[in-house]
């Protein structure tokens, strides 16, 4: 019978993957503890929560949250990573930490109660956050309203040019 702190980890657990509109799986084996911290680092960052679990705790909060396909993911040293804003937060730091440390692996990852493999992660991980996507929304917009700036403009020093033409005209 488990002992109440162990339910309470369940429970615990089980409010996160319900909450968190993204969940990654990851194996840490070869993380040393200043690694791991390193890594919780980047996380906290983005705003997501990194923790590392027993495979038997997160396996009964993935059953009691009803989330299915994860079987194989509880095999070896497991973390997970909740993310409650920006369901793609999670999969840039994973990727660009592993470009420099080659690890953690990922094993597997929910986004919007989806179960997808480490197969999907490359694409995922490639998607532009929120604010460079409003940049370059702003970039597009600001081009052709700058041109139209001076397409307006344009007849007006025209315009002035011709009447100071005409007034030196006059002076002389």
């Amino acid at each position: 019978m488990p002992n109440q702190q162990k339910r309470d980890i369940v429970k615990n657990i089980q409010e996160k993957l319900e909450r968190a509109k993204s969940v990654y799986f990851t194996d840490y084996l070869g993380l040393d503890v200043a690694d791991i911290t390193e890594l919780r680092r980047h996380f906290r960052e983005k705003g997501v929560e990194f923790t590392v679990v027993k495979n038997t705790l997160a396996r009964l909060s993935v059953e009691k949250a009803g989330i299915e396909g994860l079987e194989e993911v509880f095999e070896g040293p497991t973390a997970i990573a909740f993310s409650y804003d920006d369901p793609i937060a999670p999969a840039r730091v994973l990727r660009n930490y592993k470009e420099s440390h080659d690890l953690p692996e990922l094993k597997a990852f929910i986004i919007e109660d989806r179960v997808m493999d480490k197969t999907a992660f490359t694409r995922i991980a490639q998607i532009p956050s929120r604010e460079e996507l409003f940049a370059k929304l702003l970039a597009g917009l600001s081009s052709p309203m700058t041109k139209v700036v001076l397409t307006l403009k344009s007849p007006l020093i025209k315009l002035v040019n011709t009447l100071n033409k005409l007034k030196e005209i006059k002076q002389s």
